[in-house]
């Protein structure tokens, strides 16, 4: 959610600017050194064991979109299981967002002025470390590579990651489900924000947190970078 539903109502109510775009490509890769289970809406979801690679195409003018591990998976021939963190009503192939605690790669693309919008958003939690990164054209990328679980404040503590205020406490204070609410940092987010200054430590975090790139850029996302 780090990218906020104000903005990406903003993204959707623009004219398209893709309709000569390609579609991005995006890799995904597991640096970790345990298997874990990517997922992606719209893609689905991979199981990928140390240093493998899962590639897909996303279509120009996709939005509200983003990219996750799951840890602590299993599955059956069917694809129907769980997961410990990050879990899409029990599917392989995630046909909807995770359940927190996940740490999140989002995506806009061929919004305003035909820019991609990304970010790694924390407002889901953490589980494991990112790095989300154009792979054509100038931009600088983005990570988030601290030890937020083992430094995890006791109260946000869940099994596999590290939970968000939200989650554990609700109300606007830490939700921001008030639009007209001039909801802002906690010390909770705070806690995130010093550790990934990169990344959404709550839902309005917009003006430190949204990085953009030009329509038509490909994108890599590193777990454990």
């Amino acid at each position: 959610m780090g990218i906020s539903n104000i903005c990406f109502l903003l993204f959707l109510s623009l004219i398209p600017f893709y309709s000569h775009t390609h579609a991005a490509t995006f890799e995904v890769h597991n640096n970790c050194p345990f298997t874990l289970w990517a997922a992606a809406v719209p893609g689905g979801g991979q199981q990928l064991n140390q240093n493998d690679v899962w590639i897909f195409d996303v279509n120009p003018g996709t939005a509200a979109a983003r990219v996750w591990a799951r840890t602590n998976c299993n599955f059956d021939d069917s694809g129907n299981g769980g997961c410990e963190t990050g879990d899409c009503g029990g599917l392989l192939q995630c046909q909807g967002y995770g359940s927190p605690p996940n740490t999140l790669a989002e995506y806009a693309l061929n919004q305003f002025n035909n820019l991609d919008f990304f970010d790694i958003s924390l407002v889901d939690g953490f589980n494991v470390p990112l790095e989300f990164s154009p792979t054509s054209g100038d931009c600088r990328g983005i990570s988030c590579n601290a030890d937020i679980n083992g430094q995890c404040p006791n109260e946000l503590r869940a099994s596999g990651g590290c939970n968000n205020p939200c989650t554990v406490f609700g109300g606007d204070q830490y939700c921001c489900t008030d639009p007209n609410s001039s909801c802002g940092p906690t010390d909770y987010s705070r806690f995130f924000k010093d550790r990934c200054p990169d990344a959404y430590s709550y839902p309005k975090d917009d003006a430190t947190s949204t990085f953009t790139s030009p329509g038509g850029t490909n994108y890599r996302v590193v777990f454990c970078p």
